[in-house]
């Protein structure tokens, strides 16, 4: 059974950071990709960064230079390093996966195999 947990949310002033991360049991998560999505009250669900099993990355336009994602295989995880915090980044976050064939496969969207329950990050002063 494939198991992913977020850990890491918390409530943060504008400006500040957070780290993320997505840990896996059942499975490894270097065979997937990830990605970290969030919804925020009364909006749709959104990509926010992915990371192929190949390392590729790819990120929303709205969190670029901000958020950095990465995969640390020793500890199994995939991190979310946030900073410069914003109120709109306010959300519930998931981070998802999904295998295939094709190493640089970095989806912000689509069908995943695995969700984690999510960790809410909220920026507010």
């Amino acid at each position: 059974q494939l198991q992913l947990v977020e850990s890491g949310g918390g409530l943060v002033q504008p400006g500040g950071s957070l780290r993320l991360s997505c840990a896996a049991s059942g499975f490894t998560l270097d065979d997937y990709a990830i990605t970290w999505f969030r919804q925020a009250p009364g909006k749709e669900r959104e990509g926010v960064s992915c990371i192929s099993e190949g390392g590729r990355t790819n990120y929303v336009d709205s969190v670029k230079g901000r958020f950095t994602i990465s995969r640390d295989n020793t500890k199994n995880t995939v991190s979310l390093q946030m900073n410069s915090l914003k109120p709109e980044d306010t959300a519930v976050y998931y981070c998802a996966a999904v295998s295939s064939a094709f190493s640089a496969y970095c989806p912000m969207s689509g069908n995943f195999e695995s969700w984690g329950q999510g960790t809410q990050v909220t920026v507010s002063s």
